[in-house]
């Protein structure tokens, strides 16, 4: 860096700066501007180092033709340096709303998964329509944290469970109803920690009897193998939950367990948290009579993933219609989810 000259408030019309060279693009960089003078003042050059008059600039002539070239570099370097910072600015603000938008796609196609590695509390409320004779409306929440862990660097184990909390009305003449805690379901899926397009799981499921009034649950403790598999082609999502168990044992004069749940799900990512999905909860009671073991719905709804905050959210409303079910059973369901997704504890 050198200095190149001064200039005292005694040359009409110019700037009393210092200027300096550093290497941005070999320009001159203002480094210091003070104030103009009036243009009656005489002109007074003082030279900063000895030898500078030797060097030609002790002339009135040569001082403007130097100073001017020094006051045009630098308006141009001004100039250019705001335009550089322009673009910058600009160019990050647009990869940022980029990786916001992926972030957001991404972040719901997890949510869509079972086996995801990332930790998410849904709050799935159910509402089942026209059940018993008195077509009542049974309303299920079912909170269902998924948290995964990392055993090793092959393999997660993903966690899911399922806490019903059931309001059961009076669906026959005469009868009772119901409200607490049905009986709950944790799942336990060993996954590979480095899949990508095609993911899957597999791992047994329980059933525990914690119900809190006899008609929310089976008073019998069960279990059985469970499995998921799940293919990601760019928007799509698509794969396949199942599990059967039986029980092995309980209390009281309940008939024994053999249920299957089949659980084929699809869904559609338009971008920036936007998605079609499906999800039909079949289940299969083989314990009941032919024509009556089976509940199959047909629908499906729209979601979204948006953020609080940092605090991502996605919200899916589902509609069904049960092709097929037992008798006195409800025909159709609502079904509310809202997930709340905590990415800074994955890993």
């Amino acid at each position: 860096m050198r200095e190149l000259l001064s200039l005292t408030p005694c040359f009409s019309g110019v700037w009393r700066t210092r200027e300096t060279k550093n290497r941005f693009n070999g320009l001159l960089r203002p480094v210091e501007t003070v104030e103009t003078v009036p243009s009656s003042c005489t002109a007074h050059f003082t030279p900063l180092k000895q030898g500078v008059n030797e060097r030609g600039w002790g002339s009135r002539a040569r001082i403007c033709e130097i100073f001017g070239l020094a006051t045009l570099e630098a308006t141009t370097t001004r100039t250019f340096s705001f335009l550089v910072a322009l673009l910058t600015i600009l160019s990050a603000a647009s990869h940022a709303l980029a990786d916001e938008e992926e972030s957001a796609t991404e972040l719901a196609k997890k949510t869509q998964n079972p086996v995801s590695d990332l930790i998410s509390v849904p709050f799935e409320s159910n509402f089942n329509f026209n059940n018993g004779n008195r077509d009542a409306t049974v309303y299920v929440l079912n909170v269902q944290p998924i948290i995964p862990f990392h055993l090793n660097k092959d393999w997660n184990l993903i966690t899911r469970t399922i806490l019903p909390i059931v309001n059961e009305p009076s669906s026959f003449s005469p009868g009772g109803s119901a409200f607490g805690l049905g009986d709950i379901n944790p799942s336990f899926f060993f996954s590979p920690a480095k899949s990508s397009a095609f993911m899957w799981g597999i791992g047994p499921a329980f059933t525990l009897p914690t119900a809190t009034d006899s008609r929310l649950g089976s008073h019998r403790f069960s279990m059985g193998p469970a499995a998921a598999a799940l293919m990601i082609q760019g928007p799509w999502l698509a794969g396949v939950l199942v599990n059967n168990q039986w029980s092995v044992t309980g209390w009281g004069h309940h008939r024994p367990v053999n249920e299957m749940l089949l659980e084929p799900f699809v869904n559609y990512n338009f971008g920036n948290g936007w998605h079609l999905s499906t999800e039909l909860i079949m289940t299969a009671d083989w314990e009941a009579k032919a024509g009556q073991r089976w509940t199959v719905p047909l629908g499906g709804g729209m979601g979204k993933l948006f953020r609080i905050g940092k605090l991502p959210i996605d919200c899916t409303l589902e509609a069904f219609w049960n092709v097929e079910h037992p008798d006195y059973a409800g025909d159709w369901q609502l079904r509310f989810r809202v997930t709340f997704v905590l990415p800074a504890f994955k890993g």
